[in-house]
């Protein structure tokens, strides 16, 4: 898929695609919560907006989530 269109919805739960929170640059991390240094300040991460940045990638909430991934596979392969 090479453009998502701002109004494009999930067909099972009808919720918007082109959002912060689908976004590879989503990071609640950094500054404004996006990780595209040129893009303007969103407020509603879960609704469609018109970044011009958007690239469809499934953000990072947080390094935290994949720390939690990290220890619980390291805790199934510990000897």
């Amino acid at each position: 898929m090479d453009k998502l269109g701002r109004q494009e919805e999930c067909p099972s739960c009808y919720q918007s695609l082109h959002c912060c929170k689908m976004c590879h640059f989503y990071d609640t991390s950094a500054y404004n919560e996006c990780k595209e240094p040129m893009a303007n300040r969103v407020l509603e991460k879960e609704k469609a907006n018109f970044c011009d940045f958007f690239k469809l990638g499934g953000g990072s909430n947080s390094g935290e989530e994949k720390q939690d991934l990290l220890d619980a596979a390291n805790a199934l392969f510990k000897d």
